[in-house]
């Protein structure tokens, strides 16, 4: 049984389960029964069933035994060029890292190639089996992964589960069961004029690729972009942010463990940190055939441009200001939906780039939404094991204080938080107030503005038309994702998820789009290109356009008939005959093609 067959008997099990009132019992039951059939169906139908993966073993980082709680957590310090590593929930030191040098980057690269030579040559069957024993390694160590993510970032064990391991372990069993479908030589069509010709598109690695990416999630952030780049037969140096160096180390020895377990080359993944100044030596290395850069507008710019230098072709993830649309059809949902709402806006401390960073509802749900979320948003508890945890830095914090100010003056409602928060047990931490702020217009700034951060921000439309709606939510110039919840018969839902302009669309969901591995990106300031799915694998490969002859056992191959050879001994006669040529492959008619028939053999 192929993959095909199981997703077909999913489909039909679907249907026929909605033909019955779907009560929360089996609402539960649903994926159970779904994950113990189809996947043991795809598990015991898997061509590599039978190639189990191995177990190895990779030290964590370890916490100094002294506990020592920095006066002022910062990853810059004086009299030292290392950067400093702390616990953001806590302010705790961590350790210093030195961080790489132009030499530095240049032996990185120098050993990725020499690596990725051997590994190009490898077939897809042997690459899974790399990425297998790396998903064994994920499951099975899952709550270290969580700890030392949460050291490092301040995030909470169950946002790290959600935002870091989930995904991730998504990410591969992805790659695993369709990555040699996306990669393997795709057969075009051709032409009247070319139908003696074959046309075969082949995806070959570039060699060795580049990824700088950001610090909100520091494991899944990093291992993302490793596995794409060596499914497709690539070699890759992660930069990763100064923010969280401290657990990189270990998060890239995960994946060099699994080549080594199969007997591959660890050298073909290489991560760095450097401090900005450095970062351009990598960004417009001669040795780098593609850049993945996750992060801000502004420092963006700088990558382009440094890229460009030596034409490195970039795939910018930008963040975004995405919007999660409540329609009147909702009303009779509101209870799960004001779940989802509350995830999406607070996951990770809102550090999340496709995070809800707006709640935009129609007139009919609005009043009714407001009054719901309130009391959920003033009972959330801040810390490591409460429901948020704390954010990587105290950076923005004037910032949001300004932003929500702002909005309240010109006549928006704070009904929660509005400010940094000094945590009893960690004063050195970096927390801020859960906030829910109400009554906001398009045109404030902070409906227009990147929060990052936990603040929920509450948009009421003009109307419950589509076009209202989407003049709303069209309105900051971000396009990375967004989330519609309605009834589905509802027209007006169709209409905004069609007319919103964003890379991605969850309907009646959240963010559901990135845990499939959909192509996944953005438009206008939330960046260009994409990474995830089939589309982000083929981005790292040099597509390659092979004609040859499909009837080349017959002798048939291209000829160049009298009146076109060189030299030309008509130039008139040529023209007549060229333009016959055109005519048959092209005419739109019979007659066309006859009359251009014609001027072929009367040129001849």
């Amino acid at each position: 049984m192929a993959v095909e067959d199981v997703v077909q008997w999913v489909d039909q099990f679907t249907d026929l389960i909605q033909q019955f009132p779907l009560n929360d019992i089996v609402f539960l039951l649903y994926p159970l029964i779904l994950t113990v059939v189809g996947g043991s169906l795809l598990y015991f139908t898997h061509t590599d069933y039978w190639d189990k993966p191995k177990r190895y073993t990779v030290p964590a980082p370890k916490k100094p035994d002294d506990v020592k709680i920095l006066d002022n957590p910062t990853i810059k310090v004086s009299g030292t060029t290392a950067i400093q590593c702390y616990m953001p929930a806590t302010g705790q030191f961590l350790g210093f890292v030195n961080p790489s040098t132009p030499a530095g980057i240049d032996r990185a690269i120098a050993q990725a190639q020499a690596a990725q030579e051997k590994w190009a040559k490898t077939t897809f069957n042997e690459r899974r089996k790399v990425l297998r024993t790396m998903l064994q390694y994920v499951l099975d160590n899952q709550e270290q992964i969580c700890h030392v993510s949460s050291l490092d970032s301040g995030k909470t064990m169950v946002d790290a589960q959600l935002g870091e391991i989930l995904v991730t372990a998504e990410k591969l069993q992805w790659t695993i069961k369709h990555g040699e479908a996306a990669l393997r030589p795709s057969r075009r069509p051709t032409n009247l004029l070319m139908s003696y010709k074959k046309n075969t598109v082949h995806y070959e690695p570039l060699g060795v690729v580049a990824a700088l990416v950001s610090w909100n999630y520091p494991f899944h952030n990093l291992m993302g972009p490793i596995i794409s780049a060596i499914f497709a037969g690539n070699g890759i140096v992660v930069k990763v942010s100064e923010q969280t160096c401290w657990s990189a180390a270990y998060y890239t020895s995960i994946a060099r463990g699994a080549l080594v377990a199969h007997g591959h080359d660890p050298q073909l993944v290489q991560s760095v940190v450097c401090w900005p100044q450095t970062a351009g030596h990598l960004t417009s290395h001669p040795g780098i055939s593609h850049l993945t850069f996750i992060g801000s507008r502004p420092v963006c710019h700088a990558v382009a441009a440094s890229a460009a230098k030596t034409l490195v072709p970039v795939v910018a993830e930008l963040g975004g200001k995405d919007a999660a649309v409540v329609l009147d059809s909702a009303a009779n949902d509101l209870n799960r939906i004001v779940d989802i709402l509350m995830r999406g806006t607070f996951q990770s401390s809102g550090q999340n780039c496709i995070g809800i960073e707006r709640i935009v509802a129609t007139p009919g749900v609005y009043d009714k939404l407001v009054s719901m979320l309130e009391p959920r948003v003033s009972a959330l508890r801040m810390g490591l094991d409460k429901d948020v945890g704390a954010m990587v830095s105290d950076a923005s914090f004037a910032r949001y204080e300004k932003l929500i100010a702002d909005a309240v003056a010109d006549g928006a409602r704070l009904l929660a938080g509005g400010k940094r928060y000094a945590h009893p047990d960690h004063p050195k931490g970096f927390y801020f107030t859960p906030t829910l702020i109400v009554d906001v217009t398009p045109d404030m700034a902070i409906a227009n503005e990147e929060c990052f951060g936990p603040i929920m921000t509450i948009l009421r439309t003009p109307s419950s038309s589509a076009s209202d709606i989407l003049t709303v939510v069209n309105a900051p110039d971000f396009g990375l994702g967004a989330s519609v919840y309605g009834r589905d018969s509802d027209p007006v839902l169709r209409s905004v998820v069609h007319g919103i302009r964003a890379g991605g669309v969850a309907v009646n969901d959240f963010a559901v789009f990135y845990a499939v591995q959909l192509p996944f990106g953005g438009v206008r300031g939330s960046g260009y290109g994409r990474f995830a799915g089939e589309e982000g694998l083929r981005g790292l490969c040099n597509l390659k356009s092979v004609c040859e002859d499909r009837f080349a056992w017959l002798g048939i191959r291209t000829a160049i008939p009298p009146p076109v050879k060189y030299p030309v001994p008509d130039q008139g006669r040529g023209w007549r005959f060229t333009k016959g040529v055109v005519g048959m492959g092209y005419a739109v008619t019979i007659g066309g093609k006859v009359k251009a028939l014609g001027d072929i053999l009367r040129n001849m």
